[in-house]
């Protein structure tokens, strides 16, 4: 992980959080241009309790205590007529635990479209999964009101917001670039490795990242 500044007065750290190698290339091709200071890309590894647990891990680090979180990557998306490349900004994320609300949804959904010109920006909940979901499940969570789904996004925001410090409130966001969609399911989650397109937009929209992080009031002692 890159070096972070530590927590307290100033910018906030920005920790940035994905599941998989081909993201975590995609986060750090632009090298660290335009980053904030403290902007950390923390991979997690597949799944919610590998998330949570590697979540935890780095923000019980001193340099990353008040760290604003934003989740990211690929997921599937719940809604007729979504495309591959397509990118889902998450009001709310969503897991048997409860609801993680979503902060500055409506700039980072702006900044979005400025960085990705000619791609569809869908916001809405964000639900999460334990698995790759397809068919009839799919159904079921459109019909809760979510519009996509991955398997990491509600575990990093969970743990992010449990682990705020005491009367802190932390900032956190989740972003998700469509590989998988109603008219475009995916056979198997290796075939993400052929997602050139959706690797080209996740590399893309990273200056939006640092838009909505610049946009955050500062941390508190």
């Amino acid at each position: 992980m890159a070096a972070a500044r530590p927590g307290g007065p100033g910018p906030r750290p920005l920790l940035v959080a994905c599941a998989l190698h081909i993201e975590q290339a995609a986060l750090r091709s632009s090298g660290d241009r335009g980053a904030p200071l403290g902007y950390t890309v923390l991979r997690t590894g597949m799944g919610p309790r590998a998330a949570e647990r590697a979540v935890a891990r780095a923000l019980a680090a001193p340099e990353l205590a008040r760290a604003a979180v934003l989740a990211t990557g690929f997921c599937a998306g719940l809604v007729p007529g979504m495309n591959p490349g397509d990118l889902v900004v998450a009001e709310e994320t969503r897991d048997p635990r409860g609801t993680i609300v979503c902060a500055g949804t409506s700039l980072l959904a702006a900044a979005l479209a400025r960085a990705a010109p000619g791609r569809t920006v869908h916001t809405g909940a964000l639900t999460g999964s334990d698995r790759v979901v397809r068919g009839h499940e799919r159904t079921r969570l459109r019909a809760t009101g979510a519009i996509g789904v991955d398997m990491e996004s509600a575990a990093t925001l969970w743990t992010a917001a449990r682990g705020a410090p005491p009367g802190a409130h932390r900032p956190v966001a989740a972003v998700r670039v469509v590989v998988d969609a109603p008219e475009h399911e995916l056979v198997r989650i290796g075939t993400v490795r052929g997602g050139i397109s959706a690797f080209r937009v996740l590399r893309a929209v990273l200056p939006a990242f640092y838009d909505w992080h610049r946009s955050l009031p500062l941390p508190r002692r």
